[in-house]
């Protein structure tokens, strides 16, 4: 790890990335795999890190930055301390999941895919929850919240803000 790079990650950070590294150096096809646990230690795949696994595997820094933007389940920032996703899936769209998106991205002043600045909150859209009965729907970290409005969706947050 070079210069200022390798200087962003705690010793703890350095120890495992290098370890991933070389555990993956002789596999062939190892980069999703890297990725995977690139983002455990970290909790994202940075852009400094994507340069850092492509150098180290000897692969175009394109391919790393492709395949970590290209899949949705890698990061590039670190996610909030609770993470909400809004589910945009038919029955929820249909009963309002914008109009809860609105009333989020207001109430915390972000918009999807975006962190609140006290880093308490990341906000997403999702594809389905599996809670039709429910819709509206949102989930924070493990938790699925339905039948969501302005009020309902004011108490909830107050809960995750203390």
């Amino acid at each position: 790890m070079e210069g200022d790079v390798y200087q962003t990650w705690t010793e703890v950070e350095r120890e495992g990335l290098r370890r991933i590294i070389d555990e993956h150096r002789t596999v062939r096809g190892p980069l999703i795999e890297v990725l995977h646990r690139t983002q455990g230690l970290l909790g994202a795949i940075p852009p400094d890190a994507q340069r850092w696994i492509a150098d180290e595997l000897g692969i175009p820094r394109s391919r790393v930055h492709g395949v970590v933007t290209f899949y949705s389940f890698f990061r590039t920032q670190r996610p909030g301390r609770h993470l909400i996703r809004v589910c945009a899936g038919t029955a929820c769209h249909v009963r309002g999941a914008g109009r809860v998106l609105d009333l989020l991205s207001e109430a915390l002043g972000v918009r999807p895919g975006e962190t609140t600045e006290d880093g308490a909150f990341t906000l997403q859209t999702v594809r389905c929850v599996g809670a039709c009965g429910l819709a509206p729907v949102m989930m924070i970290d493990d938790e699925v919240y339905g039948k969501l409005d302005r009020g309902r969706i004011e108490r909830i947050l107050e809960r995750y803000r203390g």
